[in-house]
């Protein structure tokens, strides 16, 4: 281990490979939230973060596996049009919260362009939340629409063994890898309507407030002083 006056030990969550200190300072210098967004080998996960003195707050949060839970996704919860699905999620709690502008947060994940991180910020940004990019390192629309797992499927049409091993979890659920493109659409649009709906519940909801009903002022008529009580014993003394 390096000893010596110039021998500098990081910060414990640093070593950890968890937090870029320099990036954190200037995420928190900007005074708006972060669209973070992290991936594991099964789910891709989303949040909007707002850092407070007593530590950070998720405002909202959406994760690859609600839709399968909540909106019927059929297909594998983290590759690219489910991560791409999973920021629209985010996006559109985001703004029904009243968040509209964020900045992106990747950790310490490698950027690639084109890759899973980005495509769930073209989610964030199709739902209407501002977030400085750079337009290259978008994926295109087919990608996102799934296309190329369409391509590959048609590929291995040829060989059906290796078709079935391939697409074993989307031929177990009901879903053939060639209508992956029609189902994420529909997904789409379900994951769109039921946030209009919602929108549209909460505008029915607001009642116009009534106009104050004017009050005439109501005063209190002077009343005469109550007469002092005078003992019987003063009574007799007068009359005397």
């Amino acid at each position: 281990m390096a000893t010596g006056p110039r021998y500098r030990i990081a910060f414990r969550r640093r070593r950890e490979g968890k937090t870029n200190y320099r990036r954190r300072k200037a995420f928190v210098l900007s005074g708006l939230p972060r669209f973070v967004v992290r991936r594991t080998l099964k789910r891709v996960i989303a949040q909007v973060i707002k850092a407070e003195i007593v530590g950070d707050r998720v405002l909202v949060s959406a994760d690859s596996a609600e839709l399968a839970r909540q909106y019927d996704w059929l297909g594998n919860c983290s590759n690219l049009p489910a991560s791409y699905l999973t920021g629209l999620l985010c996006g559109l709690k985001a703004l029904a919260s009243g968040v509209k502008e964020a900045v992106l947060d990747i950790g310490l994940q490698s950027p690639t362009r084109g890759a899973r991180l980005f495509a769930t910020l073209k989610g964030a940004l199709d739902a209407g939340i501002m977030i400085p990019h750079d337009e290259n390192v978008l994926p295109s629309e087919k990608r996102i629409h799934g296309e190329h797992i369409v391509a590959y499927a048609k590929q291995l049409a040829a060989s059906p063994e290796v078709y079935q091993t391939r697409f074993s979890e989307l031929l177990s659920r009901g879903l053939p890898p060639e209508n992956i493109t029609e189902h994420f659409l529909s997904v789409k649009e379900k994951i769109v309507s039921s946030f209009r709906e919602e929108k549209a519940s909460k505008e029915k909801r607001v009642k116009v407030k009534p106009k104050a009903k004017s009050h005439k002022k109501i005063t209190r008529k002077a009343t005469a002083k109550p007469k002092r009580r005078v003992s019987t014993r003063k009574k007799r003394e007068i009359e005397k």
